[in-house]
C-alpha cells in the first residue's frame, strides 16, 4: 500500500509538472509594438530592459517585435488589419482613431494609465548646423527668405503636425490674428524643399543628404543626433515657446484578446511608468512626469513655455474639425503638396 501511495504521488507530481510546463508553453510570449517613426532605438532599449525584468519575474523568455513609420500611417495600417498588441504613438488623434473608426479600443482608453495614458512628452525643437550660420533662434527665423526648413509631411506624420501646431500657436500669439497665423504657415511651408513621410526620413534628408538649414523634430531626436554626430557638426536650439507633444500608449484590445497577450501587453506599458522605464526615457531626452527622475536629468531639459492643444485649439476634437480633418485649415494651407 505504501508503495502504491508513493507511486501515485510521484505520478501526480509528474502530471502537475507537465501541466505547468504545458501552460507556460501555451502562454503567448510575443508582442507587436506599433510605434512612430523615430522611436526605433528608444524601444529597442526598452524592450531589452523589460524582457529582462519579465524573465526574472515569470521565468519566461519573450520577444517584442517593433513596427515603425509615420504615426498616422501606422494607425491606418492597424485599421486595415495590422494586428498590433500595443501602440506607442506620438499624437492623441492617431490613437483615438482606433476607437472612432475601428472600435479596436474602448472610448475611455486614455483613462487606463496615468497622465492621459502618456508616459512621457516632448516638444518640437530645432537642429541646426554647427555655428548656426542662419542665426535660427525662434519660429520667425524659419520664414526668412533663403532659409531651408526640413520637417515631414503633416498629412502623414504626427511629428510634423506638432510642428505645424507649434508654429501656428506662436504666430497667433505673436501677430495677433488667425489670418496672420495663416500667412505665417504658408511662408513656413514654402521654405520646406521636400516633405518626407515620417520623422526619420526627414532626419535622413537633413543629416545624410545635407539638405536644409534647420531640422524641426522632437527635442529627443535633435539631442540624440547632436550626441551621435558630434557638437562640432550640429547644435540644438530649443525655441522660447513650443507645443506640448504627448506620447499616448494603449493596448489594442481586439488583438490582445485574439492573441491572449493582454497581461503581457499591459505589463509592458506599465513598465514605461516605472522608475526604470522613466529613467530610460529621460536618458533618451524625453521629458517625464516622475519628479525624482526629472530632477536627476534637469540639465538635459532647458526651460520652455509650452502651449497646450486644449488651451490653444480647444482640445483635440475641435482641433480636428478646424485644422486636421480633410478640407480643414491644414489642407487649405498645405495645398497640393
Amino acid at each position: 500500500m505504501n508503495r502504491f501511495i508513493i507511486a501515485l504521488a510521484a505520478g501526480l507530481g509528474a502530471l502537475a509538472t507537465s501541466a505547468i510546463s504545458t501552460a507556460q508553453a501555451q502562454t503567448p510570449t510575443t508582442l507587436l509594438n506599433v510605434s512612430y517613426d523615430i522611436s526605433r532605438e528608444l524601444y529597442a532599449e526598452i524592450n531589452v530592459a523589460f524582457a529582462k525584468q519579465w524573465k526574472a519575474k515569470t521565468g519566461q523568455d519573450i520577444t517584442i517585435n517593433q513596427s515603425h513609420n509615420g504615426s498616422s500611417r501606422q494607425a491606418r495600417s492597424i485599421l486595415e488589419g495590422l494586428e498590433a498588441d500595443v501602440v506607442t504613438f506620438n499624437q492623441v488623434t492617431d490613437v483615438q482613431v482606433l476607437y472612432d473608426r475601428g472600435k479596436l479600443i474602448p472610448a475611455d482608453w486614455a483613462k487606463r494609465l496615468p497622465n492621459n495614458s502618456s508616459p512621457y512628452y516632448s516638444l518640437p525643437a530645432f537642429l541646426v548646423r554647427a555655428g548656426n550660420p542662419k542665426g535660427i533662434k525662434n519660429w520667425d527665423d524659419l520664414v526668412k527668405p533663403g532659409v531651408q526648413v526640413i520637417f515631414p509631411n503633416p498629412k502623414t506624420s504626427g511629428n510634423a503636425r506638432y510642428t505645424y501646431l507649434a508654429a501656428y500657436a506662436y504666430a497667433k500669439h505673436t501677430y495677433g490674428s488667425e489670418q496672420k497665423a495663416d500667412e505665417f504657415i504658408k511662408k513656413l511651408f514654402a521654405n520646406v524643399p521636400v516633405f518626407d513621410t515620417g520623422g526619420r526620413a526627414a532626419t535622413t534628408t537633413f543629416v545624410e543628404r545635407g539638405t536644409g538649414d534647420v531640422l524641426i523634430t522632437f527635442e529627443a531626436e535633435t539631442s540624440s543626433i547632436r550626441d551621435l554626430a558630434g557638437k562640432d557638426k550640429y547644435e540644438v536650439v530649443v525655441p522660447p515657446t513650443s507645443l506640448l507633444a504627448e506620447f499616448p500608449v494603449t493596448v489594442v484590445d481586439k488583438y490582445v484578446d485574439k492573441h491572449g497577450t493582454r497581461a503581457l501587453a499591459t505589463a509592458y506599458l506599465e513598465y514605461l511608468y516605472s522608475p526604470e522605464g522613466q529613467t530610460i526615457l529621460a536618458k533618451a531626452y524625453n521629458r517625464v512626469a516622475d519628479k525624482s527622475i526629472t530632477a536627476k536629468f534637469k540639465d538635459k531639459f532647458p526651460d520652455v513655455k509650452l502651449y497646450r492643444v486644449e488651451d490653444e485649439f480647444g482640445g483635440w476634437d475641435k482641433l480636428n474639425v478646424d485644422h486636421l480633418n480633410s478640407g480643414a485649415k491644414l489642407d487649405q494651407l498645405f495645398g497640393g503638396r
